[in-house]
């Protein structure tokens, strides 16, 4: 559920960086110092021994948790990540990009049975989730930034509300189910209209058979591309906003509701690097890619309905399609023209 949110971060961050970073330094490691730091989780001590990655100088990738943590829930620190993205600076083409790795694929796990990718993070927190990333995928990855539920209202609600389209499926699931969990907002209507932060939140973790998105689109398909969506809702809303303002979204959305393993100077480091690009737009992924992917059979796994990688030939369960596919996209992809692998283009 949380690809949304940390394209929004970065935005805002690195619209700070861009307009402070000159002249007001001080103010900005200041609103830096709000993050949560945890070095004893940093991707740089994690034992990769044995596993294969890729990387490259001019390319950095980082990767974003979306933790689905509500104290109401009793939850622990360490529980299902409800989304997955990798944010990757790429210095060599000029661009960025995001990658979503959908929760409930089938991967194997270091240590454990093969489950969703959603799960290694509550058998071994964010160091066996990025093992079983490597493993699976070949990437190595920089550093880690972990957000929870309540940022991610705080940073719609900072840039005054995101426009959103509804489906009547949607709407109704919406104003019919607790996802809004404000019962005082359970009043969306269908077609485009201003979200707040705790319907847009509602909105971007449907994930139920039967509730289709204007693309057509159901199940954490649907729910994947919500994120997208409201991602450029999000991008969109700040870009209108005066830089002067950025600061203070900052400082709103980052304090205690954001845990890293990067210091302040690596962000000011990737953030200069980014304003460097001089680019907005953001090229996307979603891992499984179409044709690689099938829905598992009944009874197949015990952690149940779930997302099964192919080879795009067989029905046998293999992640190298993917992960191929995933190490051109972020290594080998100029953006010149839409991503394809195999048969199959990327839009």
């Amino acid at each position: 559920m949380w690809k949304k949110i940390i394209l929004s971060l970065l935005i805002i961050i690195s619209g700070a960086a861009g307009f402070f970073v000159a002249k007001a330094q001080v103010t900005f490691n200041n609103t830096l110092n709000h993050v949560n730091r945890d070095y004893d989780t940093a991707l740089k001590n994690v034992d990769l021994s044995g596993i294969e990655v890729n990387s490259d100088d001019d390319i950095v990738n980082i990767l974003v948790v979306g933790n689905d943590y509500r104290k109401e829930k009793g939850y622990d620190a360490s529980g299902l990540t409800d989304t997955m993205i990798i944010a990757t600076m790429d210095m060599k083409h000029g661009m960025l990009k995001l990658t979503t790795l959908m929760r409930d694929m089938i991967v194997d796990i270091p240590g454990h049975d093969p489950n969703k990718l959603n799960s290694p993070n509550s058998f071994g927190g964010i160091p066996l989730l990025y093992k079983t990333i490597a493993q699976n995928f070949n990437i190595e990855l920089d550093g880690y930034v972990e957000v929870g539920f309540d940022a991610f209202e705080k940073i719609v609600n900072s840039v005054g509300g995101v426009e959103a389209e509804l489906t009547e499926s949607e709407a109704n699931y919406l104003n019919t189910t607790n996802y809004i969990s404000k019962k005082k907002y359970r009043h969306v209507k269908v077609g485009k209209q201003k979200l707040n932060g705790n319907q847009a939140l509602g909105y971007c973790r449907i994930r139920k058979g039967g509730t289709y998105t204007i693309t057509g689109l159901t199940d954490d398909y649907g729910r994947t591309w919500r994120q997208r969506a409201i991602i450029t809702a999000v991008f969109d809303r700040v870009k209108t906003l005066p830089a002067t303002k950025w600061i203070d979204i900052a400082n709103k959305v980052l304090d205690g509701y954001v845990t890293t393993d990067l210091s302040n100077e690596k962000i000011l480091e990737y953030i200069t690097d980014v304003v460097k690009m001089g680019t907005t737009k953001v090229n996307q992924l979603q891992v499984p890619i179409n044709g690689y992917y099938r829905a598992s059979a009944r009874g197949e796994y015990s952690c149940g309905s779930s997302i099964v990688m192919t080879d795009g030939v067989s029905s046998t369960r293999n992640s190298s399609a993917n992960a191929e596919a995933l190490n051109k996209f972020i290594f080998d992809y100029d953006g010149k023209k839409a991503f394809q692998y195999g048969k199959f283009t990327n839009k």
